[in-house]
């Protein structure tokens, strides 16, 4: 089994570890904030004290960090990830960022014979949990398969998407859609209450009919229980729908209802919800700021 060095802990990130570490791999790890790693530690992972450190044991590096910006400073430099890693190494980034960021780790990783995927996820924190993830993959098709025995511990549904960058490129149509949809989920919970409605009886209605969306059957019963806890933050979600336009924009194609989503998450992200789960939009509609 190889050794697979996880950097990133987060909502999403832990679980995912967790499920390697379960699986039987060996696995390294490290976070900025030890503490978040501590439950791993107890079950068996190792602890490294920088990316270098974690780059040169491993065998694969997975990535699961915030932002763009995050994943530069993790792979990039002297003490970066693409300088630390053996010859034949597999890297992983399963953080959602700019196609052409997965393009240029590509690149960069080739030059000195790393194989690099881009391997966004969806499904939030259920999914990490359960091992039932989407995963989207840029990369060679034959590193894809090299590591699919390691994503089939993470995910149920993984696609091989195309070349570097393809896989980025899929996460921005599975947020694209997720973005007007979570408005219609919300609009459609705020219509049932106003109109006396009981929301779970109405969820029970049409959650199996044509309005059907996985939103809907997973985050539609937290927003109407009041659970705002983060599977997907907010300001994570900001972040992919400005990467979503700003990809659309070059290909010169119009998204209004992306733009209007990305409007309406940005207004209760100013108004304290940047750290709450996407469902927190509910609020919005319910006059709960």
């Amino acid at each position: 089994m190889k050794t697979i060095g996880f950097i990133g802990l987060g909502v999403m990130g832990k679980s995912m570890a967790r499920n390697l570490l379960r699986a039987g791999y060996s696995l390294i790890v490290y976070t900025r904030t030890k503490e978040k790693a501590e439950e791993l530690l107890r079950e068996g992972a190792v602890w490294k004290e920088n990316v270098s450190a974690l780059a040169k044991e491993a065998d694969v590096v997975i990535t699961m960090v915030g932002y763009p910006k995050d994943v530069e400073e993790v792979y990039f430099g002297e003490n970066g990830v693409i300088e630390n890693v053996k010859e034949g190494t597999y890297l992983i980034d399963m953080t959602t960022s700019p196609p052409s960021l997965a393009e240029k780790i590509y690149e960069e990783a080739k030059k000195r014979s790393v194989f690099a995927l881009d391997a966004p996820v969806s499904g939030g924190d259920i999914g990490a949990k359960e091992g039932r993830l989407a995963i989207m993959v840029g990369g060679d098709e034959a590193a894809f398969y090299a590591c699919k025995p390691i994503l089939e511990v993470l995910g149920t549904n993984i696609v091989f998407q195309g070349k570097a960058g393809a896989g980025q490129h899929t996460k921005m149509c599975n947020q694209i859609a997720i973005a007007t949809n979570m408005i219609g989920v919300c609009e459609a919970l705020a219509y049932a209450k106003r109109s006396g409605l009981d929301p779970l009886k109405v969820l029970e209605s049409i959650s199996q009919g044509a309005a059907g969306s996985w939103s809907l059957s997973n985050l539609a019963p937290r927003m109407i229980a009041g659970n705002f806890a983060p599977g997907f933050y907010v300001k994570h979600f900001i972040k992919d729908m400005k990467i979503a336009l700003e990809e659309a924009e070059r290909m010169n194609l119009s998204l209004p209802g992306l733009e209007l989503a990305k409007k309406m998450y940005e207004e209760i992200a100013v108004a304290g919800e940047e750290n709450s789960g996407t469902q927190a939009l509910y609020k919005r509609y319910m006059n709960e700021f």
